[in-house]
Formats: C-alpha cells, structure tokens, sequence
C-alpha cells in the first residue's frame, strides 16, 4: 500500500489551441504593420519616338531653357533667377505677355516649349521645387482661362464641367515641359 507510487501523467498543452494563437498574432501584426509605399511624381510620358522620323524643328523664339546647376543656382536662358521667380517667368513666356508680341517669348502657348535641365549633384528639393513651380505655371495659366471662358477655375471644374471644356482649356495651354538627362560635366 505505501510502496506503489501512483503514476502522474505530464502536463500536455492542447495543440488546437496553441494554433489559435498563433494565427491571432499573425492577424495582430498584420494589421498593426505600415508598409512603407514608396511615392513619385505623377508624370504623363509620351509615347516613345518613331526611330525613323526625326524630330520636328524648334524656334528658338519658343524654347525656354531651365538649368539647375550643381549648387541649386537656377537660370533661364542663361539669366540667374530666384526660384520664387520662376512661375512668373514661365507664364509670361507661354502666355507671350498677353500675346504683346515680344520676340524673347514664345510665339504661342502651343508651340512654347519649357526644357528643365539639371546637374548630377543639383539637390532633389531644389529639382521638386522646380518642377512645382513649372506645373503651378501651367495650372496659373488654366485657371485664368477657365475663369474667362466658363466662370470655374480648371482644378475646380473637373467635377462640374464636361470633357470637352477640359480638352478646350488642354488644347489652349498644352503643357510641353520638356526634363533633359542631366548634365554629366556640372
């Protein structure tokens, strides 16, 4: 009676639960997890180049050239300017001053061509900028003659105008932003 020890079973632990839990600290992580989405600038490409047809001549009258140097200096057409400067100087350059005909704009908004050069080492905020200052040139421009032509501003009345009053305001001021590869020697 006292010489038989009674047996004792080891402790299991329940299998079906265990997977329970795992599953919910998967679930946990996963919700609980940001990832990281890596975002750009919301550019249009053209569709690629016909080998065989060269490209269509361009006025010098209607092309203004952007140069970001190295430094984060920025001049047009060879002219130092302010960043600040820019968006002004390009909607007098598209717009041709209200059509006064100066020789050193661009014969019409159509045929303006703004070409934004960099260097290797121009800073990426001073290239952002740049390119920021470029497009508010164009939506400027739009807005204006969307006020006059159908009383909306053009980034309001996508949702309250057709698209043919958008491919009218598109058409008017075409925005031909032409980015060069950089320049390898600055």
């Amino acid at each position: 009676m006292f010489g038989k020890k009674k047996e004792r079973r080891e402790a299991e632990i329940p299998s079906s639960s265990l997977a329970d839990i795992a599953f919910l600290l998967l679930v946990f992580f996963l919700v609980v997890t940001t990832i990281d989405v890596d975002t750009g600038i919301g550019l249009v490409l053209p569709p690629p180049p016909d080998d065989t047809t060269p490209p269509p001549p361009i006025r010098e009258r209607n092309l203004m050239k952007i140069l970001v140097n190295s430094q984060g200096m920025v001049l047009i057409n060879g002219q130092p300017t302010a960043v600040e400067e820019v968006r002004e100087r390009v909607v007098e350059f598209v717009d041709n001053a209200n059509r006064a005909n100066s020789p050193d704009l661009s014969v019409s908004p159509q045929a303006a061509i703004v070409s934004i050069q960099t260097a290797r080492q121009t800073p990426y905020d001073v290239y952002i900028n740049m390119l920021d200052e470029v497009r508010g040139a164009y939506a400027e421009l739009r807005n204006s003659a969307s006020m006059q032509q159908f009383g909306v501003r053009y980034d309001q009345y996508s949702d309250s105008v057709e698209r043919p009053a958008d491919d009218v305001i598109r058409q008017m001021y075409p925005m031909n932003v032409s980015i060069a590869e950089p320049d390898p020697g600055n």
